[in-house]
């Protein structure tokens, strides 16, 4: 049974967005194994608290996230 497992900052995305990366990693698969694999395929977005993840030993924050944006955009 294909899996894919995608985890996303809490409240990112819309639940339309959620259904389309469903979709499109439905699609995505069945490329590459045939249409039979639909019926088997299971996709799952999951959504981490902020903070409840990280990156090279640094808690990750949607403010630290968007901190950086901007410092890369001033650049």
């Amino acid at each position: 049974m294909p899996f894919a497992n995608y985890k996303i900052p809490q409240g990112t995305l819309t639940a339309e967005q959620k259904e389309e990366i469903i979709h499109r990693t439905t699609a995505l698969v069945c490329e590459y194994f045939g249409d039979g694999a639909r019926p088997h395929t299971m996709v799952l977005v999951e959504e981490v608290t902020d903070g409840g993840w990280g990156r090279a030993d640094e808690t990750l924050t949607q403010a630290k996230m968007a901190e950086r944006a901007a410092a890369r955009r001033q650049h």
